[in-house]
């Protein structure tokens, strides 16, 4: 009898904002939940997803995201008012708030108990200054050889 091999989830999460942490959190939570193997590669912007320092306050813009919904409907180019950015991230907290949705930590804190390998960028890190100790417990620092290791093995792969 050969055993099955468990399948793989690789997921690049490169986009540091309110609206972006979400889908690989609960992509990769999902899917350890469903006995996957997942590491989550954070680069770039991605960074701030499992940074102590900014992972609570994490916010979305109005800017050049058409699909943001508004109360009132209002052109793209008032995004660039002062306090869009608050009011866009207000209004999706609360949107989240009412489909009881988990917060950014309690996600990163949900992955990391249900063993999601988190990966933060080594030359990202060198390139934005952000230090290991910055990092939320159990993230890890590699390249992008080490998580192409485990990509190249993966049965799905998502840059989100």
């Amino acid at each position: 009898m050969t055993a099955t091999k468990k399948k793989r989830m690789a997921i690049i999460a490169s986009k540091g904002t309110l609206d972006m942490a979400y889908p690989p959190l609960i992509l990769a939570s999902t899917a350890a939940a469903m006995d996957v193997d997942v590491q989550i590669f954070f680069t770039l912007y991605g960074v701030d997803i499992v940074n102590k320092k900014k992972y609570r306050n994490l916010q979305v813009s109005p800017l050049a995201n058409p699909a943001m919904p508004s109360p009132v409907p209002f052109p793209s180019i008032l995004g660039v008012l002062p306090g869009m950015t608050p009011m866009a991230t207000m209004m999706m907290k609360g949107m989240i708030k009412k489909i009881n949705w988990p917060s950014i930590p309690e996600l990163v804190d949900a992955c990391r108990e249900i063993d999601v390998r988190m990966v933060a960028c080594t030359p990202t890190l060198e390139m934005t200054g952000v230090k290991k100790e910055d990092l939320v417990d159990g993230v890890v620092l590699a390249g992008a050889a080490e998580f192409l290791n485990f990509a190249l093995d993966a049965d799905i792969t998502l840059f989100v």
